[in-house]
């Protein structure tokens, strides 16, 4: 009942709820209905996962527990997300992760998300941050060419093999995101973890092969020729691989 009640505020236009946990070695998806919510509590136990929809452009916490594993996971979107937090504790192995989606034939690759992530005070070992974009998709893959029709006493020489399509091309992979990051003055660099690459390129499509040419026959007088065999396809091009992100790192 009371996740019931929480969930009925955070679909509220104007989002404010008191507190918010996450159970250990579980997930949980906040509603798509505000662009912007601001919690007292934020709590992701060991194991767990916070979903951030495509949406929410803004998240407010006062305080914020992210357990042993824990991962706040935001959903790509081309709009900037700006996460504000005043007081963090970030166990062993947290993550934010904000990595791009793999492209498909029919869409293309998507950016890692692009964040201003504000930590006013943080308890930490380690920072980690990943938003990677997303890899291409591989080109289609050329048919093979249809075999060529046996020759026959009644119709003569057998037919040709049909060619094989070409493969294709690779699409690229997607950008890495932009990263905004505040910190207090005493976090040291060499505790933050970003991974910013671009995706991986999409591969070539594959050539199709060639058709073999028609058997040949014998007849009661003669014999007739087979049929000649079609050329492969050829192979398509990669895809070029995404550029990297940009982090800037501003201390408090």
């Amino acid at each position: 009942m009371r996740k019931l009640m929480l969930l009925a505020v955070l679909a509220a236009p104007m989002v404010q709820a008191q507190s918010l946990e996450v159970a250990s070695h579980s997930m949980l998806r906040l509603p798509n209905k505000s662009a912007s919510v601001h919690l007292e509590q934020l709590r992701v136990a060991d194991s767990a996962t916070l979903l951030l929809p495509a949406s929410l452009t803004e998240l407010k916490v006062d305080h914020l527990q992210l357990g042993r594993g824990a991962r706040i996971a935001i959903a790509p979107a081309e709009a900037p997300l700006l996460i504000d937090v005043r007081s963090a504790v970030l166990g062993q192995g947290s993550e934010f992760s904000a990595p791009g989606a793999p492209g498909t034939y029919e869409r293309a690759a998507r950016a890692g998300r692009s964040l201003e992530l504000k930590l006013a005070e943080v308890d930490a070992e380690r920072l980690a941050i990943d938003a990677r974009g997303g890899a291409g998709a591989p080109g289609y893959m050329g048919l093979d060419g249809a075999n060529g029709q046996a020759g026959g006493c009644a119709w003569g020489q057998a037919s040709q093999g049909a060619n094989g399509d070409d493969g294709g091309n690779g699409h690229d992979g997607a950008p890495g995101g932009r990263i905004r990051l505040s910190l207090p003055q005493g976090f040291s660099q060499e505790r933050i973890v970003v991974r910013l690459e671009g995706g991986a390129p999409g591969k070539a499509g594959p050539a199709g092969k060639a058709g073999k040419g028609g058997a040949s026959k014998g007849c009661l007088v003669y014999r007739t020729d087979g049929g000649a065999n079609g050329r492969p396809g050829q192979e398509g091009q990669p895809g070029l691989a995404g550029a990297e992100g940009e982090l800037i790192l501003q201390r408090l």
